[in-house]
């Protein structure tokens, strides 16, 4: 099973893809959309599109996951994140993917254990489970909603987490588990 998450926003729309097989996750491909600040809305919501639309192509993801809206800093903020997340929206209607939406606090909960988890830690603890350094904290972001939405879900998917038992929390524990080993224990 393949998840695509998208942190979505107009300045940077992150993305991720993760897969599901033989009992374990792996990563696929990370990226983000930026369209040069200087263009008209309408032309970068048109290149957000294209970019998923890519994305999508490529990877062929079998569902899709995407942030929810939280309170921003501003009604202008708020109206133009809500349209990049509406972009998101259509591009995985169009290509008939069913689209999870999970809260950012959600997310945080998820990947590292606690909801008021700061971006590094999230970016950290997506990093150990993937082994894998992402592209940018966008792209770290979609990664994490990716990971937590399939978590979230059910579909089996904590078991091709870890084997064993204990679903993500248990493969944290074996991520932080083996940078430890790494490391020679040293934090």
């Amino acid at each position: 099973m393949r998840v695509l998450g998208i942190d979505p926003g107009i300045r940077r729309t992150g993305w991720g893809v993760i897969a599901f097989e033989n009992n374990r996750m792996r990563h696929l491909g990370n990226g983000a959309i930026c369209p040069n600040p200087a263009l008209a809305d309408t032309e970068r919501l048109r290149l957000i599109h294209d970019g998923l639309t890519a994305v999508i192509a490529q990877y062929q993801p079998d569902w899709a996951a995407i942030e929810q809206i939280f309170v921003a800093k501003s009604a202008a903020s708020a109206l133009r994140l809500g349209m990049a997340r509406g972009v998101g929206l259509v591009v995985c209607g169009q290509a008939g993917l069913a689209v999870s939406e999970i809260a950012a606090r959600a997310v945080k909960k998820a990947v590292s254990g606690t909801g008021t988890a700061d971006k590094r830690q999230v970016q950290d603890m997506v990093k150990r489970l993937l082994a894998v350094v992402p592209d940018n904290a966008d792209s770290a972001d979609a990664l994490a909603i990716a990971i937590a939405a399939a978590n979230e879900a059910g579909h089996g998917l904590s078991s091709a987490l870890d084997s064993t038992s204990g679903g993500l929390a248990a493969a944290i524990a074996a991520a932080l588990a083996r940078d430890d080993a790494g490391n020679g224990g040293a934090k």
